[in-house]
């Protein structure tokens, strides 16, 4: 089994387990990962599970929805690989994936 590691704004790091298929924001809301919110559980209608993906690992992602991109656009924290973690289905090919967290959510 592989791992994923959050980093949070100040640094903080966790390293969890995927357990693959579920989102990236199940994996951190089952480890307690502080700083992912999911507001609305996963239906991308919040932007509350924001996280950026290393640019190292933003091919291992699906591609967003034209629905993500626009949650994402109301983010101040917006960067080039930032995904909302209830789209990104984990897999094994995710070991390693690091991904951060941005200092607020919306």
């Amino acid at each position: 089994m592989g791992s994923i590691t959050f980093i949070e704004h100040d640094g903080n790091k966790h390293q969890v387990d995927i357990e693959e298929g579920k989102s990236l924001m199940q994996i951190a809301m089952d480890n307690g990962i502080p700083g992912v919110d999911a507001d609305c559980g996963g239906s991308c209608a919040c932007g509350t599970c924001h996280v950026i993906v290393d640019k190292n690992w933003i091919a291992t992602t699906s591609t967003a929805s034209e629905e993500e991109i626009q949650m994402l656009d109301m983010t101040p924290e917006k960067a080039d690989t930032s995904r909302l973690s209830c789209q990104i289905s984990t897999s094994e090919a995710m070991d390693g994936m690091v991904v951060r967290l941005p200092e607020f959510q919306m």
